[in-house]
């Protein structure tokens, strides 16, 4: 049997897998396994005409299961998704290397358990993008959950049952991916892709209906998509430091990848799109891009509630995610390359914010906002790397996650969609409004006493913060070199391609160049920079060395306003603000007492046993007609 390029990977990846297990208690450990994360970087690379060229390179390896053959194959899309996985494992591997590893092991963690669901954790997820078939999907998707579950229990106590629920969400999620394939095996008689693309054109609405619904619940679950998301922010939030940078780079995207491969490019755009709401104007692709805006919307304005670091930045990664289905589902050459844009953007300075936060904590022992402030004179390097991530998490330029963003407004206003646009709009207000009490309450303001010795952070935590930095800002002054990819991908699932340069993208409708938009922006700060520099002169002062409201400062008073951050806001818009809430709050709870006391009523007055029996035998007939 002669290796392929994807066997050469996935032995690679098998080999770290085993290195972790067997050589993972010792502090070389980490560093071991990290080379290796770079090595299958490497092979990775060697696949690389697929993220420029297209095209397909299968395993050597396949069998039959059940009459079902189970084969592999990487192609643009696999490709993509792999890189993000195998940089993100590189980095957040090379900050858990060191000083990280050992403060971790003296506060009793297990370096072993770490680094070995880590590398389980890459592994299957090159399984599961590397699926021939909708079997070896369900495989790949079964492993994931299960790997994933592995690590973010790996804190114990609160962790613990966070995972616990994530785990119960997930095994949802694959039941329904499961009743999925068995209604598409009873269609197309073959779980084979070829298959099930030919199978879809012959299938009934109703049943085309069901299959959206079971896949897109079971998919969207993995990817936090309201209202499957109250798993993800304690999941991600509570798994150690550099386990949270990975999952939050990459692992609820495993679900946007299964809706790629299954709902866009099996089943079809075109065929969702003809899929209409009963008794509405909507379609099934209105339905998700409005789940989406749900999304963005709501977990987003829950993380300006949050005060520990770590829970708003989970938190915003469920919003984010709603960005990048929106993108997918408007499906025009800019929403989609703006979708899966915003994948790569996300990953980059999602993890890049979750590395400062441990960072953080490494030196103060808190992610409380409530007792932080005045960092940045103590660690400007993760200052730094807090405020690049933030920008690129806002939107703003001239980091990356402007353009991405940029490309999903575009394409609302393209296509006509002014409600889509202002939601998405509103979420990025929010966005910008947490992200700000962030970083004011880490880094700005009064230096707390018991922090005065506070310094920053190691090399070995620094590098990989810096690396992602770059990349940050490098894919926001040129978006061309990742939309390269994503026009490969967007051709392998059937999207129209827009027309990018190294800047940006150019259209009738509206064009972006990036190095244009941050040449000017540069050559704005440097003229307030001479202004500020040639008015006068200044000196830095001592933060007690000075007064407020009348009164001198001393250690003992807080002026540093962080409890409460928005009752400034709240005072304004206060009143509308909880009478909206309150609103609805009332007509969930009316709507859900008016059904509990019909269901009660049919319960008492007839056989209960008879009513489920009903119930059942239509969802059959509904599913088989």
């Amino acid at each position: 049997m002669i290796l392929t390029l994807l066997d050469e990977l996935l032995l690679f990846s098998g080999v770290t897998l085993l290195v972790a297990l067997t050589i993972g208690r010792g502090l070389a450990a980490g560093w071991m396994v990290t080379i290796l994360y770079g090595g299958q970087l490497l092979a990775l690379t060697k696949m690389a005409a697929l993220g420029y060229e297209g095209g397909t390179i299968a395993s050597s390896l396949s069998f039959e299961v059940m009459g079902q053959m189970l084969n592999w194959r990487f192609d643009a899309l696999s490709w993509f998704f792999a890189l993000i996985t195998l940089g993100s494992a590189l980095l957040s591997s090379w900050f858990s290397c060191g000083a990280w590893e050992r403060d971790y092991i003296k506060q009793g963690g297990n370096i072993w358990l770490f680094h070995t669901a880590m590398a389980l954790n890459v592994f299957t997820m090159l399984i599961l993008l590397a699926s021939g078939d909708l079997l070896s999907l369900f495989i790949g998707w079964e492993l994931v959950s299960w790997a994933g579950f592995l690590l973010m229990a790996l804190a114990g106590g609160v962790a613990t049952k966070a995972a616990m629920r994530y785990i119960t969400y997930a095994m949802a999620g694959g039941m329904a991916v499961f009743g999925g394939l068995a209604l598409v095996y009873s269609a197309s008689g073959s779980l084979q892709l070829e298959a099930v693309i030919t199978a879809v054109e012959q299938i009934s609405t109703t049943k085309l209906w069901l299959l959206v619904i079971l896949f897109g619940g079971g998919f969207g679950i993995k990817m936090g998509l309201l209202p499957f998301h109250l798993w993800q922010a304690p999941a991600y939030a509570e798994t150690p430091g550099p386990g949270s940078a990975f999952l939050g780079a990459i692992s609820s995207r495993m679900g946007l990848f299964a809706i790629l491969l299954v709902l866009v490019k099996l089943f079809g755009i075109v065929n969702i799109d003809n899929l209409k709401v009963p008794f509405t104007l909507i379609d099934a692709r209105d339905l998700l891009a409005w789940l989406a805006v749900l999304t963005i919307i709501l977990p987003t304005f829950t993380a300006m509630k949050q005060n520990d670091a770590r829970h708003l930045l989970a938190w915003h990664g469920i919003g984010q995610g709603g960005y990048m289905l929106l993108g997918i589902v408007v499906a025009d050459a800019m929403g989609g390359a703006g979708g899966l844009l915003h994948v790569f953007n996300h990953a980059t300075y999602q993890a890049a914010l979750f590395m400062a936060v441990t960072a953080v904590i490494y030196r103060t022992g808190t992610s409380d906002l409530n007792k932080l402030g005045g960092l940045v004179v103590r660690m400007p390097l993760s200052f730094m790397v807090l405020l690049i991530g933030i920008i690129g998490l806002a939107g703003l330029p001239p980091m990356n996650g402007f353009v991405s963003k940029w490309l999903v407004y575009r394409s609302l206003l393209n296509q006509g969609m002014p409600l889509l646009f202002l939601a998405a709009v509103i979420g990025t207000l929010g966005t910008i409004l947490s992200v700000y009490k962030l970083i004011h309450n880490i880094f700005l303001g009064q230096l707390r006493v018991e922090h005065e010795h506070v310094a920053e952070a190691p090399w070995s935590m620094m590098i990989p913060m810096l690396i992602l930095s770059a990349i940050i800002f490098i894919t926001g002054l040129m978006p061309g070199i990742p939309l390269e990819w994503i026009a490969s991908v967007l051709q392998t699932v059937g999207l129209p391609v827009p027309q990018y340069t190294l800047g940006g993208v150019e259209s009738n409708s509206g064009s972006l160049d990036m190095i244009w938009v941050i040449g000017v922006l540069f050559a704005g700060f440097g003229i307030g920079a001479v202004i500020f520099y040639s008015a006068g002169r200044s000196k830095r002062v001592h933060q007690l060395d000075n007064y407020a409201g009348g009164h001198f400062l001393s250690a003992d008073v807080r002026y540093q306003y962080s409890d409460n951050f928005y009752a400034g806001l709240m005072h304004l818009i206060g009143g509308w603000y909880r009478g909206s809430f309150l609103w609805l709050e009332r007509s969930i709870t009316s709507m859900i007492e008016f059904l509990s006391l019909g269901m009660q009523g049919l319960y008492r007055r007839a056989n209960a046993e008879f009513y489920l029996l009903s119930t059942a035998l239509f969802v059959i007939a509904w599913a088989v007609i």
